[in-house]
């Protein structure tokens, strides 16, 4: 029988809104008169269960309640109504630098932290060291965490929230803090994490991450359970809202429409168009964070004829003597990048890339471009751990059209027949 971690039950919280300050005072002062505040629900009956193991993913606006539900699983809010019942010692990351005394160092802040989660400070001891390898901020680790930037907060707090061996750790929405040596680290401790059975809550708007690292999601809005289930199925559900659920804006005569490509005249296409001018050789670069980066993309034509061949070619320099899980992906949006019209990728598609130091191009292929009208973008990335890490991403990497004579309407083709029946 699975074993449940976390049991939120019913759970609400309201706030009490005031309109000046003095109106607190009053009501403090004179209790039993007619109240000068409205109530504001952050949450409203949320009830989900957390299993051993499980990687829950929440998704949401700023403002749905997400980081308010994972603070009173915590502990660090009280509940208006409702329960929350939890089994095991938590771990948790709600923002950069919660818990951190700004005035001690990195070192005795370690100990603060272990403190907090009921570890002796003979426990701390055996884990000190595997803290600070983790964090890899050097010297500062000896300096008072007040003249920390926010990666290095981000560092010691990841190291010191996943290197204690909790049963629960909690993650709100710092991930992206740091380069991509460091996203990889962490991302890679939360597997082994997962996999030892760690139950995580995981907040993010990188919805991809969600995808691709959690086995269920939860969306919320304003306060309640939208949807809950797969994580594949929430976000598609949850990006399919944020495209289409919300009033779309229009644009004055005042504001700058996006900048279509030229057209060119029928027989004079140009053959290749370089988005950016590739280095002649290989260099190691002087900053060592950087694993790697794409150093040119090139698209055979900027005009194309529905049914056209279209290929992209993404040449890449890898700096590591190995990049594990390395992927390469390109995405076509519409000019304006409000549409993703399609966005493979080699890891989805089994296709092994070179992922080893040195410089390299992959070319990215249709066959036969089924686009009828319209001017387009390419975006051309390489990630690693499935996509959950960007490290290097070109936006507009280049741009092309679609022109046609007049031969049918919408922006896809879809192979079709006609038949009459009667």
């Amino acid at each position: 029988m699975p074993q449940i971690m976390i049991d939120v039950q019913n759970v609400s919280k309201v706030y009490k809104i005031y309109n000046k300050p003095g109106d607190r005072l009053m009501d403090a002062l004179f209790p039993f008169t007619k109240s000068r505040y409205h109530e504001f629900a952050a949450l409203n009956g949320i009830s989900f269960k957390a299993e051993k193991g499980d990687a829950i993913g929440f998704l949401g606006k700023n403002g749905s309640g997400k980081s308010t539900l994972l603070k009173i699983i915590t502990g660090v809010l009280s509940p208006s109504g409702g329960s929350v019942s939890v089994n095991g010692r938590i771990a948790s990351i709600l923002e950069l630098g919660a818990g951190f005394n700004q005035e001690y160092t990195g070192i005795e802040n370690i100990y603060l932290n272990g403190t907090i989660m009921g570890f002796t400070r003979a426990e701390m001891d055996k884990k000190l060291q595997s803290i600070i390898d983790f964090a890899d901020i050097g010297d500062f680790i000896n300096q008072p965490v007040k003249i920390y930037s926010s990666g290095m907060f981000a560092r010691l707090a990841f190291a010191v929230s996943i290197n204690v061996e909790p049963d629960i750790l909690i993650i709100d929405e710092v991930l992206a803090v740091g380069d991509a040596r460091f996203q990889t680290k962490c991302i890679n401790k939360l597997k082994q994490l997962k996999d030892m059975g760690t139950t995580i809550l995981f907040v993010s708007h990188a919805s991809e991450q969600v995808k691709r690292f959690c086995n269920r999601a939860i969306w919320i809005k304003e306060g309640k359970i939208e949807a809950e289930g797969l994580s594949s199925e929430i976000v598609d559900i949850y990006e399919s809202w944020l495209l289409f659920g919300k009033q779309t804006e229009i644009k004055t005569e005042s504001e700058e429409l996006p900048e279509l490509p030229q057209k060119k005249e029928k027989g004079k296409r140009e053959e290749i168009v370089k988005a950016e001018k590739a280095e002649d050789e290989f260099k190691l670069p002087e900053d060592k964070s950087i694993l790697a980066r794409i150093v040119d993309v090139e698209i055979n034509k900027t005009v194309f004829h529905t049914f056209d061949k279209l290929s992209v070619d993404i040449t890449y320099d890898i700096y590591e003597e190995e990049i594990k899980d390395f992927l390469v992906g390109a995405a076509i949006y519409s000019a304006d990048h409000n549409d993703y019209i399609f966005g493979p990728n080699t890891y989805l598609e089994k296709t092994d890339v070179p992922k080893t130091r040195g410089r390299h191009k992959v070319r990215y292929t249709i066959p036969s471009l089924q686009l009828i009208k319209g001017a387009f973008t390419i975006d051309a990335g390489i990630f690693n751990n499935e996509g959950m890490v960007t490290i290097d991403y070109k936006t507009a990497a280049a741009d092309f059209e679609v022109t046609n004579e007049y031969f049918s309407e919408g922006l896809v083709y879809m192979k079709h027949e006609w038949e009459v029946i009667k």
